[in-house]
């Protein structure tokens, strides 16, 4: 089994620096354009299956990936991004107009510190719903030979790619978040994955 996680492509949120969560922010134009050169670059990678988050902005950018290619498409709420609650659309940085929120600033920098606002998700809990996905679909005999696009979020993809590694909280982003439409790739047989690469563009 090989997995490519994408993220998804830009949004206006994403330019602004916005907290975006489970907000339902479509891609700007940007982000169109990003997954349509992504799709150039991948025309040569032999999906067999799509896993996309519910949310518009990955479920478009997986889309454009796939151009004319008409394969099973399924959506999965496990790799929803991590719901910021009451703040999402605030910035995630100061701004002119805007303070700063120091719980936002250790999400990001001291992750171990990180307090989820009213209405949030922990990264405990999106941790845990994301290595139940991997868990899934890596120990699944019928997509043991498939080749799997799982568009995701910059959070979720975390999530993701730490269940694959003893990790601790305070190092939840293993370096940096993956840019938009970067991708990582996972192979995975019986039921033992493991990251091949991380943060490739194709554009």
């Amino acid at each position: 089994m090989k997995l490519y996680i994408l993220r998804h492509g830009e949004t206006d949120w994403n330019k602004k620096r916005l907290l975006q969560g489970k907000s339902d922010v479509p891609l700007n134009k940007t982000g169109r354009a990003l997954a349509k050169a992504s799709a150039v670059g991948m025309k040569e990678i032999p999906f067999d299956l799509v896993i996309s988050s519910p949310l518009e902005r990955a479920r478009e950018t997986a889309h454009l990936v796939l151009g004319e290619r008409e394969i099973p498409f399924i959506l999965d709420e496990r790799i929803e991004e991590i719901g910021f609650g009451e703040m999402e659309g605030k910035p995630w940085r100061k701004t002119e107009d805007f303070q700063g929120d120091e719980n936002i600033y250790q999400f990001f920098n001291h992750p171990d510190l990180y307090q989820p606002p009213k209405g949030a998700e922990s990264l405990t809990d999106l941790a845990k719903r994301c290595a139940d996905f991997m868990q899934d679909i890596c120990h699944r005999p019928e997509l043991e030979e498939k080749t799997i696009l799982i568009a995701t979020h910059g959070a979720a993809t975390r999530g993701l790619l730490n269940s694959l590694r003893d990790w601790k909280i305070e190092d939840f982003w293993g370096g940096r978040v993956a840019p938009n439409c970067g991708v990582a790739i996972v192979e995975s047989h019986h039921g033992q994955a493991k990251l091949i690469a991380e943060n490739i563009t194709y554009y």
